[in-house]
């Protein structure tokens, strides 16, 4: 190996370790690291450099440094944030174990012993290659990344996956026409062509961040909103907040897309707030316990005001059904969404228990919604719920 392919190997590892560190992360969205997979896929399909000089490294050594940069980022990041998804970071590195493979080896014909040829492919047809083999990567990785709810049964893992697959396009078509470019641009320009391809990527990820923030401080704006009718004493002191924490916890177990889970966080804080135009306060607050009429008065009085903000329809939509009895859609075919049944449940949890967090309060809870269950009640909503009451006491 000469000293070129070393400086090689170290610009490459530096700009994955790099990648790794800035990672891309949001609620709703699928964390993912554009720069070091880009990074990645150039240093797979790299295999000459200005002056006519081949490689002289083998796939191995790819994979090898690859891999460590990857583990380095991802080790860095949980010193400095505590933060490190093993399975995200096990994706990533299949996927640049199947683009090395498939280029260097099936194609190029690498094996033990021998050096990587000379691409005979026009730069044309080799950068179609290449995005075929970027493309057959990524669905790797998305295989690997949805397996975490692969034992929840396989339409959970179906619609985890197909989640993931649609959220990822726009990006995904970014980082591999990226990865392309870095592996066609180096033999003519040289390794300037790493950061020089790299550097749209690490601008959009400073504006990421910004959006990040912004839609954090309007989170918390929905929060503060959501305390309207604890503050004014017409529900519990922290119901929304619970009901919203538990309501996300189930979504996670039934693998509800992340994006839906989102919606539902936001519906699920202000389900109540409806209850401000009530003329006297219902007692404790419990919906559960008003007259089905009052029920769907606040519901429509809580949709109002939830729609009237303009930005928030995917909640409303869930809002619209937060009190519909499950029996409607089994008997009548009415379409209810899984996060209003999510909803529905959470919110009778936490009406029936009060915030209590005895084992007696959450016993009777639950025989409580099982009396319901299959009239007013989703039976699969349900079992979730009792997952993840049960996940917390054994935790507690």
């Amino acid at each position: 190996m000469s000293a070129q392919d070393i400086v090689v190997l170290v610009c490459f590892g530096v700009a994955i370790m790099a990648g790794e560190w800035y990672r891309l992360s949001a609620p709703g969205l699928r964390a993912t690291t554009p720069i070091a997979s880009a990074a990645g896929f150039g240093f797979a399909f790299t295999t000459e450099i200005p002056a006519g000089h081949v490689v002289g490294y083998s796939w191995a050594v790819i994979l090898l440094v690859g891999g460590a940069a990857m583990a380095a980022g991802s080790l860095a990041r949980w010193l400095a944030e505590g933060e490190i998804e093993a399975l995200e970071l096990l994706g990533r590195f299949a996927a640049l174990v199947v683009a090395t493979l498939l280029y260097r080896v099936v194609y190029l014909g690498e094996g033990p012993g021998r050096g990587t040829d000379v691409d005979p492919l026009s730069p044309p047809r080799r950068a179609a290659l290449m995005l075929v083999i970027v493309a057959v990567a990524l669905l790797v990785d998305l295989l690997v990344l949805s397996s975490r709810v692969a034992g929840r049964g396989p339409a959970a893992w179906r619609r985890r996956f197909l989640d993931d697959l649609s959220s990822s396009v726009a990006l995904a078509v970014a980082l591999a026409v990226t990865g392309v470019l870095i592996a066609v641009a180096v033999l003519p320009l040289g390794l300037t062509a790493l950061p020089l391809f790299l550097s749209p990527l690490v601008l959009s990820l400073f504006a990421f961040r910004r959006y990040v923030a912004v839609r954090e401080t309007y989170r918390q704006g929905i929060r503060t909103l959501s305390r309207l009718t604890e503050v004014t004493g017409y529900t519990p002191s922290g119901h929304a907040g619970r009901v919203a924490d538990l309501a996300v916890a189930m979504g996670s177990v039934l693998a509800i897309p992340e994006r839906e889970v989102f919606d539902l966080e936001y519906a699920a804080l202000l389900h109540d707030i409806g209850q401000v135009a009530l003329i006297e306060p219902i007692p404790g607050g419990a919906t559960l316990h008003a007259a089905p009429a009052d029920q769907r008065r606040i519901e429509r009085d809580t949709v109002r005001i939830v729609r009237e903000t303009g930005v928030m329809q995917e909640a409303a939509a869930i809002l619209e059904h937060q009190t519909t009895p499950y029996r409607q859609m089994r008997e009548f075919d009415e379409p209810i969404p899984l996060t209003s049944r999510v909803l529905k449940v959470a919110n009778a949890f936490d009406d029936l228990t009060g915030g209590a967090r005895s084992r007696t309060a959450r016993d009777a809870a639950v025989e409580r919604i099982f009396l319901g269950l299959g009239y007013e009640y989703d039976p699969k909503v349900v079992d979730a719920l009792v997952q993840v009451v049960q996940t917390r006491a054994r935790a507690a």
